[in-house]
């Protein structure tokens, strides 16, 4: 079955950095767009970055722009988030998921894997 294994988050301050991952199995990952969404406390899950098959093509939320940094590693079935300058508002849980292929970014396709809590606190 579809399996998605997030991982790389943590408390970081204000500024800082931190490299999440997701490691997937049980489907052809070279052949699934990929996205990483965030969910708050108290709003609801937003998409955060997507990536096209071969990482050509990307997709940014507007407040991550220049910050964060979304790529993937076909050969080892993985995508990462590289996320730079955290700000407080940054805090959430991470999840990675397939995109629908020839959709809409947030167009997704589910299970999600059980996610990554970051908090950017001081």
């Amino acid at each position: 079955q579809v399996q998605l294994v997030e991982s790389g988050g943590g408390l970081v301050q204000p500024g800082g950095s931190l490299r999440l991952s997701c490691t997937a199995s049980g489907f052809s990952f070279s052949s699934s767009p990929m996205g990483w969404y965030r969910q708050a406390p108290g709003k609801e899950r937003e998409l955060v970055a997507g990536i096209s098959l071969y990482g050509s093509n990307t997709k940014y939320t507007d407040s991550v722009k220049g910050r964060f940094t979304i790529s993937r590693d076909n050969a080892k079935n993985t995508v990462y988030l590289q996320m730079n300058s955290l700000k407080p508002e940054d805090t959430a849980v991470y999840y990675c998921v397939r995109i629908k292929l020839g959709s809409r970014w947030d167009n997704y396709v589910e299970p999600w894997g059980q996610g990554t809590l970051v908090t950017v606190s001081i």
